[in-house]
């Protein structure tokens, strides 16, 4: 057994080759063999957002606190608020971040395939972001 005391866990800064706007990232758990699953609880400040992505294994969000929006690659922005679960499929496109005007903290779990989590790709520009649902 292992207990992560909460605050014993430095909180690190999103990168901003991965985010757009102010992003904390609180780790909850790390990947540990044989298990393939991390967790992190992820502050977005209003108007922050990650940039598009896709998950080899899928990933799972818990919306805590705020309000935020989420998207599909091709479907429209969808606002999420604390209590909604998110699952995105393995490969799929998507985005999620904090709604304009309101932070938005989820906790977010995925899982690694050969050691890889996430794959990054381009910035969600304004206009996506943008859109409602």
């Amino acid at each position: 057994m292992d207990i992560k005391r909460a605050g014993s866990q430095p909180s690190g800064k999103g990168p901003s080759d991965w985010f757009t706007g102010t992003v904390r990232i609180d780790p909850l758990f790390p990947v540990r063999d044989p298990a393939r699953a991390a967790g992190n609880s992820v502050t977005f400040e209003p108007g922050a957002r990650t940039a598009w992505h896709t998950h080899p294994l899928g990933q799972v969000l818990i919306v805590t606190a705020g309000c935020g929006r989420v998207q599909l690659e091709g479907g429209p922005v969808e606002e999420i608020r604390p209590g909604d679960v998110v699952w995105f499929e393995p490969g799929e496109k998507h985005w999620h971040g904090a709604g304009p005007t309101t932070a938005m903290t989820h906790i977010a779990i995925q899982e690694s395939l050969g050691g890889k989590a996430v794959e990054w790709l381009k910035k969600v520009d304004d206009a996506d972001y943008g859109a409602t649902s």
